[in-house]
């Protein structure tokens, strides 16, 4: 499905980003893994892809930083030649009510959530133009969509996620390059795994599925989005959570 892609994954060690970055090589694509810190993570994907024939290379890189994330693209731009598919998956959690919410917490899921997303984009923008093809995929949230107390931040960051994937959705139709976002709703990862079993269950209950998805579930979302057979879908929030957000 992305036989000869190149695809840059930005929070790819771990949880939904390692699943898409597996996802994408088993479908053809090679791929660039951007982590934050954990080296031994990252390497860890990027052996697992190799071992099953695929070509995978790993960028540690900070998506805080302007400068950090221009260097970066342009390291994976001279070893790939172009880059085909971006996934902005990068993301983090400080919760806590307004109340008491601190300005640093806020503004660290801010920087990395959003600005990380928009430092990304803005660095293969043009990379995106000139080829006059390209798909961007960009990791929202149900948060993002309905709120969620206590995570004023978060919710705020992906909310900005959606409208930022839908006024660069109308920029670069032009030029063929989608533009789209995935909302997933409660998915089994190192980010749901630090939520207590009484508001887990809390959350089954509002779910009609009954049940937490799995990052294997988001990445083949991910991958049919970054294929061909979605070149007709630009701007689109799509949200996979078991029937959460109605």
């Amino acid at each position: 499905m992305l036989e000869g892609k190149k695809a840059i994954i930005t929070g790819a060690s771990r949880g939904i980003g390692r699943a898409i970055a597996i996802d994408f090589a088993k479908n053809g694509a090679a791929v660039a893994l951007i982590y934050a810190g954990n080296s031994e993570a990252a390497a860890e994907v990027v052996t697992q892809i190799k071992n099953e024939g695929g070509e995978a290379f790993a960028y540690q890189c900070d998506v805080r930083s302007f400068e950090d994330t221009k260097k970066t693209v342009e390291d994976i731009i001279n070893n790939f030649t172009r880059v085909d598919i971006l996934v902005n998956n990068a993301g983090i959690t400080k919760d806590g009510l307004m109340l008491t919410m601190s300005e640093e917490n806020f503004n660290m899921v801010m920087d990395t959530n959003l600005k990380g997303t928009f430092h990304m984009i803005r660095h293969l923008y043009s990379h995106m133009m000139k080829q006059r093809k390209g798909r961007i995929i960009n990791m929202a949230s149900v948060a993002g969509v309905m709120g969620n107390a206590g995570q004023s931040n978060y919710a705020g960051a992906k909310a900005g996620i959606i409208g930022l994937t839908k006024s660069v959705a109308k920029e670069l139709a032009s030029r063929n390059v989608t533009c789209n976002a995935i909302a997933p709703g409660f998915i089994q990862t190192d980010m749901t795994a630090k939520l207590t079993d009484r508001v887990v269950e809390t959350a089954l209950q509002q779910i009609p599925l009954k049940r937490m998805g799995y990052p294997e579930e988001v990445a083949k979302l991910a991958t049919f989005l970054a294929s061909d057979n979605a070149a007709y879908i630009t701007g689109q929030v799509i949200q996979i959570d078991g029937g959460l957000c109605m």
